[in-house]
């Protein structure tokens, strides 16, 4: 910064400081290569009273030295704007090219003649009472533009009858006006840009040849296997008349189906046809679907996922404060199915200890959280009955979330009959229908309740915090959890804990055969075949090795053996046969993360396989019905009969193909005149000819 300073001494006690600073005045950046046709520049300091304007600075031709610039110029020069933004202690200017950069067409003008369209060379000077303040050099060097925005021609296009002539010559020339890479055929390509690659040219049609030879030409060499009477039977005809012309098709324009959440079978409005059957989407008031947030195939959460009819659910979905998301509002009616709506029954309730919910805090400051009251838990009951719904009730558990916590909301949808409106309802069918939940008894205890579940993970996936769902019919599933492990822990005590924890998966002894059984009728129900992890005969290691344990029974397999029975009211009705529980042991060993800790994991899985078998032995084929396949059958029959003429086929190649031929109709030829020689009328023919 220059400043003149002066320092007058007026006594020994006292200075008198004057200070004049005149305030600095520049152009930022100094110097510019503009490639662009626009620029953005600073002028820092006080812009008032200062004329700015630009200079095309022409070089000297002998020298090459710039022109010196004047302060009589003014925001435009040629081709080249200058906009100015004045501000206090800094100001914005934009120098802008206002040509236009398009490559030149057949009879254009106002283009560009070459691809380096601007080479130019500018000054931008600030001058204030034809006093030069500050200076700015401009080096321009612009191409013109690969691609073209405006229009071709004002002409309209003719479009050559594409039944006798092809579309286009030049499939690959995509942009007008610019030569496109590996297209060759491109007019607009000059022969020093097609040699940067014309070893890679575009073949086929795409590439220009939208004529090529067909096969039955007679020019043509392009068939692999040219046949002996290839040359009777081509063609003689010039490329113009080629076969491809008649690919062409008068397609007709069709109106495309905006997809939407209105089902297509509404009759008229708020009348759906005749009631829901199971699987159909619930519709609401506005014929849209009524939403609840499910599970995905990929486990994660779908917030408008339409609900089903007769099919239970029960899914978490983890959230927080910043991705919360509110669902359907409870006010919304619902289509009962028979054109009436019904309200939902909404009871709101709070939950104080909200625990069980919040699987994972981050450590935030106790001042200034930000907290919301959001749903924790809503509960649906559908009444049903026949093909319609009766009522609706919803149980909403609110609580408070704050920022950093993380939210295991869970929903649940029930179905329940109006005959029996209780949670041990039963489905309305004899059989199982896929999606309902299997039935589970203890027919050996005086409470006859019973489960067959598998785990629900939530938070970070520990067995301690996972919940238990109900195995659902139908649906093959795998889940699991981990355990925590120390390293000094004893090998039996843990097949022991493992067991247990698998175990408690099984709270029953027998599995409903159908959907309706009851637990007064011993016939309903089927006992559960149990192969225990270990036996007598079993020999399993102790485990001398610290941190390695083996057989450690960490896989539980239910296996489900169902077959379908019948059908009501053309409903097939499912029946379970036979149920066993396996398990599948591995070596367990300690290892170590990222930190080397005294404890580790060991991932423990359930998995449910429904198996679908006849239900009644197939009745076995007899004599005849074996022989009648096996006849035809070149696998399992010594005589193959469709193989009999196999040597004059196209797929035999041991010798030429005319020859087959030929070889086959003289074998034809012998076995006819067999045939005739053969009959009774030819002997008296043949005897009556040699009398």
């Amino acid at each position: 910064m220059n400043a003149d300073t002066v320092l007058h001494r007026a006594s020994q006690s006292s200075f008198v400081l004057c200070v004049t600073i005149y305030s600095v005045r520049v152009f930022q950046p100094s110097f510019i290569h503009m490639s662009g046709p626009r620029v953005n520049l600073l002028f820092l300091g006080n812009s008032s009273a200062v004329n700015f304007s630009i200079y095309l600075s022409p070089r000297d031709e002998e020298t090459g030295i710039l022109q010196l610039a004047n302060c009589n110029g003014s925001e435009r020069a040629g081709d080249w704007n200058l906009n100015v933004a004045r501000g206090t202690n800094m100001s914005k200017l934009t120098l802008s090219l206002t040509r236009n950069l398009q490559l030149c067409l057949p009879n254009a003008t106002d283009c560009c003649t070459a691809p380096l369209c601007v080479v130019e060379t500018l000054q931008v000077l600030a001058c204030r009472d034809a006093v030069m303040l500050a200076r700015l050099l401009v080096q321009a060097e612009i191409y013109a533009n690969s691609s073209f925005t405006g229009n071709v021609s004002e002409n309209a296009t003719i479009i050559p009858n594409q039944v006798f002539q092809p579309l286009g010559s030049c499939p690959c020339d995509l942009t007008a006006g610019a030569c496109d890479v590996r297209c060759c055929c491109d007019l607009e390509c000059s022969p020093d840009l097609k040699q940067l690659f014309n070893e890679s040219c575009f073949t086929g049609v795409f590439g220009g040849d939208v004529n090529p030879p067909f096969d039955q030409l007679c020019s043509s060499q392009s068939m692999e296997y040219i046949p002996d009477w290839f040359p009777f039977l081509c063609v003689q005809s010039s490329l113009n008349n080629t076969p491809f012309l008649g690919y062409f098709y008068h397609g007709s324009i069709s109106t495309p189906k905006v997809p939407s959440l209105k089902i297509p079978l509404q009759i008229s409005p708020g009348k759906l046809f005749t009631g829901y059957s199971r699987g159909d989407p619930i519709m609401t008031e506005e014929d849209e679907y009524f939403t609840i947030p499910q599970q995905s195939m990929a486990g994660q959460c779908v917030v408008n996922a339409p609900v089903a009819y007769l099919q239970d659910f029960d899914v978490r979905c983890l959230t927080s404060l910043a991705s919360y998301e509110e669902g359907l509002p409870h006010n919304v009616r619902i289509n009962s199915g028979t054109g009436d709506f019904i309200q939902q029954n909404v009871v709101y309730r709070n939950i104080p200890d909200t625990g069980r919910f919040i699987t994972e805090s981050e450590s935030l400051p106790t001042a200034e959280v930000v907290c919301q009251n959001v749903t924790f838990a809503e509960h649906y009951a559908f009444i049903w009955k026949d093909k319609s719904i009766e009522q609706v009730n919803v149980t909403v558990f609110l609580g408070s979330l704050c920022d950093g916590e993380i939210l295991t909301q869970r929903f649940t949808v029930q179905f329940l009959s109006l005959e029996s409106t209780n949670t041990t309802e039963l489905s309305g069918n004899p059989g199982y229908q896929v999606g309902r939940p299997v039935r589970a008894a203890n027919l050996n205890a005086s409470d006859t309740s019973g489960s067959l579940s598998i785990w629900q993970p939530a938070g970070r996936g520990l067995c301690t915090s996972a919940t238990h769902t109900r195995v659902i019919f139908g649906l093959d599933s795998l889940s699991g959890c981990t355990l925590e492990v120390g390293i000094d822990e004893d090998c039996s005590l843990l097949r022991g804990n493992v067991t247990e924890k698998l175990n408690s998966l099984i709270q029953a002894t027998h599995i409903g055969k159908r959907d309706n059984a009851t637990h007064s009728d011993p016939n309903d129900w089927v006992e559960i075949i149990r192969l225990d992890p270990f036996n007598s005969d079993t020999n399993v290691s102790t485990g001398s090795f610290k941190g390695i344990c083996a057989d450690i029974p960490a896989n539980l397999n239910i296996r489900i053996i169902f077959a379908e029975v019948g059908a009501v009211q053309g409903i097939p009705q499912q029946e379970i046969l036979a149920v066993q529980i396996s398990y599948s042991t591995v070596i367990w060993q300690f290892q170590c993360g990222l930190t080397c800790e005294n404890t580790s994991f060991l991932p423990i899985t359930a998995a449910v396989q429904f198996i679908k078998v006849p239900a009644q032995p197939p009745i076995p084929m007899t004599r005849s019905q074996s022989n009648h396949w096996t006849e035809f059958d070149c696998n399992r029959n010594d005589v193959c009969w469709p193989q009999l003429f196999y040597p004059v086929t196209r797929f035999y190649t041991g010798e030429p193909y005319s020859q087959c031929l030929a070889k086959g109709l003289s074998l034809a030829f012998l076995v006819l005149l067999a045939a005739i020689m053969s009959n009774p009328w030819f002997s008296r023919f043949w005897n009556s000819c040699l009398v």
